[in-house]
């Protein structure tokens, strides 16, 4: 929010020296100036409009700057976090002690494929995949794609999420109840 107000005040004070400039133009050359104003007053307005414009773009630049920060450290976070949910998978596919093949289409199913993509990609057939999912969900304790993809999912959040009990999950799923 903090952000949103400091764009918000550069936008204003650029807008507000912008229509000085533009209206001070207008009303010259319209003559619509009923009473001149001595050049020193000028001047100074001038000036502080000129200053107002660099305020903005000094100001701008340092918006864009931070934005370009918080950008990188976000795309670090989710390389990290992407790593994390890898080492994630690799523990519970050893757990599940699934073979090669188990670990390609469960990684497959867990992106979102369909039976028949997966089965195009692994030059298997529809028959194959589906008795390779069937294994996967009798060794990791569930019975569908999405409890499938749920245990990996609580699994993260559950750092998140302060005061569940993920227990009887990690129970379920190592076996011991």
């Amino acid at each position: 929010m903090r952000s949103f107000s400091f764009i918000t005040l550069i936008f204003v004070i650029q807008a507000v020296c912008a229509i000085f400039f533009v209206s001070d133009i207008l009303l010259t050359v319209l003559g619509l100036r009923s009473s001149p104003i001595s050049w020193q007053t000028r001047e100074l307005l001038e000036i502080v409009a000129a200053l107002g414009l660099l305020l903005g773009l000094i100001l701008g630049a340092g918006a864009i700057l931070h934005s370009m920060k918080e950008a990188r450290q976000v795309r670090g976070q989710l390389r990290v976090a992407s790593g994390a949910f890898m080492e994630l998978l690799e523990e519970k596919f050893d757990l599940w002690a699934l073979t090669p093949a188990e670990r390609d289409v469960a990684m497959f199913s867990i992106k979102g494929m369909n039976t028949g993509e997966i089965a195009g990609l692994r030059n298997t057939s529809e028959g194959t995949v589906k008795a390779q999912t069937n294994a996967i969900y009798r060794k990791a304790q569930v019975t569908s794609r999405p409890q499938l993809l749920s245990l990996f999912i609580e699994d993260l959040m559950a750092d998140a999420l302060p005061g569940v009990d993920v227990e009887p999950l990690q129970q379920r799923q190592s076996g011991t109840r």
